[in-house]
């Protein structure tokens, strides 16, 4: 029987992308008020620098990737000496504009009625700084103390520590199969994927149940078929 939810926090309960774009678009609009050099540089080339660093510090912080890709941005508009005043500015808009989708406050509050509730992430978006303060029992965000990011297995054992209850008791709730239904899967979780864009699922990928938005999660929970013993 599942006693345990526990989400992924970006692009599951929280709208990351119109903050993380926020975000962006204050920085671009100050360094084109330091210098006229930035106004060669447009919204897009900041977006893709994002990906240009991605790959080689995919396992650093999040906050380190995102510094990174300022850099990047701004030694377009020779700016590099500003990077720590605008990335302070870019982290101040991103949270400043993060917040739950709509549906996520009205599930939390039903689901808390059955489940204990957690919030684990690679990510930096902190719960009380993103609408969600008070919402869970627990938080594990990937590097603190060491943690290492999913699909690390440590990453999910640090979620069932938390639990305090055996992995067949937890569900995983997220939007990456990789990280939020294959990774749990494997540890002894069941993995939910939440497709809210009504994206294919990928060859191989089985999740234990697939919603496209969280009203839909009790009904898929009560649905799911029980744990057979080993």
């Amino acid at each position: 029987m599942l006693t345990v939810l526990v989400f992924d926090a970006d692009e599951t309960l929280l709208d990351l992308r119109p903050a993380v774009t926020g975000g962006l678009v204050a920085v671009l609009e100050e360094m084109r008020l330091l210098t006229p050099a930035a106004a060669e540089v447009s919204l897009a080339d900041l977006e893709s620098d994002w990906g240009a660093v991605f790959g080689a510090m995919s396992a650093a912080p999040v906050q380190e990737i995102r510094r990174a890709a300022l850099a990047r941005s701004l030694a377009r508009a020779g700016l590099a000496e500003r990077l720590d005043e605008l990335a302070a500015l870019f982290f101040a808009r991103r949270f400043a504009l993060t917040r739950p989708y709509p549906d996520v406050l009205p599930a939390l509050a039903t689901l808390r009625r059955r489940f204990r509730l957690g919030y684990a992430t690679n990510g930096n978006s902190r719960a009380e700084r993103c609408g969600l303060a008070g919402e869970f029992a627990f938080e594990r965000y990937a590097h603190d103390d060491g943690l290492p990011k999913k699909p690390d297995p440590g990453f999910y054992a640090a979620v069932i520590e938390a639990a305090g209850v055996p992995a067949e008791q937890i569900a995983y709730v997220g939007d990456s199969p990789a990280h939020d239904v294959v990774g749990p899967q494997r540890a002894g979780l069941r993995g939910i994927w939440l497709n809210r864009l009504g994206l294919p699922c990928p060859p191989g990928v089985r999740p234990d149940a697939e919603i496209a938005g969280l009203a839909a999660l009790p009904a898929a929970l009560a649905a799911l078929q029980p744990v057979k013993a080993g």
